[in-house]
């Protein structure tokens, strides 16, 4: 499980994006789904606040659940009580720049990564391309005879 301080994580990404390629924390949620299903693992990421009034761009978002800490709390609050309550901490990576939480993850052996990093690693995994699944056979090149036989069958002149 990816435990993300959301808005940290977007400071930090558009900390690296020019102005026109920052995206917004719709925009982000959507990368973050994309990169936890390619990579096989499912995350939550907590931004603070109540959020915009229509959270249906939040919606059917892949392998990610969006929060939000609401008006009397904080995400770093939220993420703490995270750590705190989760039964299997060490299998936790926290994701953010801020040294309060990357504490509380260390304090419960969980790992933690800085912002940054994190997204440099989503942006390397989402640059690679998926692999084929396809069998071996169906990745060879027709034989001269099997092409000529074709073209026989099709009637197309050598």
């Amino acid at each position: 499980m990816i435990l993300i301080d959301g808005y940290n994580l977007l400071w930090a990404v558009n900390q690296t994006s020019d102005t026109t390629g920052s995206p917004d924390d719709v925009e982000l949620c959507r990368i973050l789904g994309r990169y936890l299903k390619q990579i096989g693992q499912s995350g939550e990421i907590i931004f603070d606040g109540i959020g915009p009034p229509d959270k249906t761009g939040f919606d059917n978002i892949t392998n990610l659940e969006v929060f939000f800490s609401g008006r009397n709390s904080d995400a770093d609050t939220v993420i703490e009580d995270k750590i705190k309550a989760d039964t299997a901490p060490k299998s936790l990576l926290v994701v953010s720049s801020d040294r309060r939480l990357r504490d509380a993850a260390h304090s419960r052996k969980a790992e933690s990564v800085k912002s940054q990093v994190f997204w440099n690693d989503v942006q390397k995994e989402l640059s690679k391309k998926e692999k084929l699944d396809e069998p071996t056979q169906k990745q060879q090149w027709l034989t001269e005879s099997e092409t000529e036989q074709w073209l026989k069958l099709f009637g197309i002149e050598q």
